[in-house]
């Protein structure tokens, strides 16, 4: 859990910076800010999308993830747990709580630094990625802090809950992290949704992309179906 820990200290740091900071800066140079995030998350998800062999499975798990999202309620969910923080906190002058932390949970916790730092700090007992992610998350924490406010400070705490959730079921994920098709089309499916996450940042378009979470799980579930229906066809011909 080193590699959490410190993950968890950069980005509860990055965020408690960047919030001082953004109460002296002027709200249009703050979303100047929160515009230039979007556009290199956009790039960056976009990056990883291309990663993808087989375009249709990204497409197949961000539909269906969407929808077990939607089901499960993630992002009103996550929103509540937000606005819970916001009034505890109290943050009620904050008009950016909830998005900020939403927002910045998907930001961090998408991605295959995540899946694959966590199993090396708990199977390899290294944290050379997660060390690489922590400073990545510290400075975007700075940056997004500034614009959105507290509530990427609470994210901190979601990131070690999920982040620790991923490095103790480290030998059961081990499969998609040395399965090179499975780890592609996981992360081009991440990507898509870090995308959506940079439209967010741009302001061009709300998709409520904590709903599309489940999507990075049934990537690797739509993989293996697509393997057995071509291996039953083979055998069938």
């Amino acid at each position: 859990m080193r590699g959490t820990l410190l993950n968890t200290a950069t980005v509860a740091v990055g965020a408690t910076v960047g919030w001082l900071i953004g109460k002296q800066i002027p709200g249009s140079y703050q979303t100047v800010a929160l515009h230039g995030l979007g556009l290199v998350t956009c790039g960056l998800g976009m990056r990883m999308f291309l990663q993808s062999r087989n375009p249709l499975i990204a497409a197949l798990a961000v539909a269906g993830g969407g929808i077990i999202g939607l089901a499960l309620g993630l992002h009103a969910g996550i929103g509540e747990i937000a606005e819970w923080f916001k009034q505890t906190l109290g943050q009620t002058g904050s008009p950016r709580f909830v998005d900020g932390l939403v927002t910045s949970f998907v930001l961090f916790c998408i991605g295959p630094m995540t899946l694959l730092g966590c199993m090396q700090d708990a199977l390899e007992h290294k944290i050379e990625l997660l060390s690489l992610k922590s400073t990545m998350d510290g400075v975007a924490a700075v940056f997004l802090a500034a614009a959105s406010g507290a509530g990427v400070i609470v994210t901190a705490l979601l990131l070690l809950l999920y982040q620790g959730a991923l490095t103790l079921a480290a030998k059961s994920l081990r499969p998609i992290a040395e399965d090179e098709e499975l780890l592609a089309e996981t992360t081009a499916t991440g990507g898509a949704i870090l995308f959506a996450t940079g439209l967010g940042l741009l302001e061009i378009k709300d998709l409520h992309t904590a709903n599309y979470l489940p999507a990075v799980f049934l990537a690797p579930a739509v993989v293996f179906i697509g393997r057995k229906v071509s291996r039953r066809s083979k055998v069938a011909q």
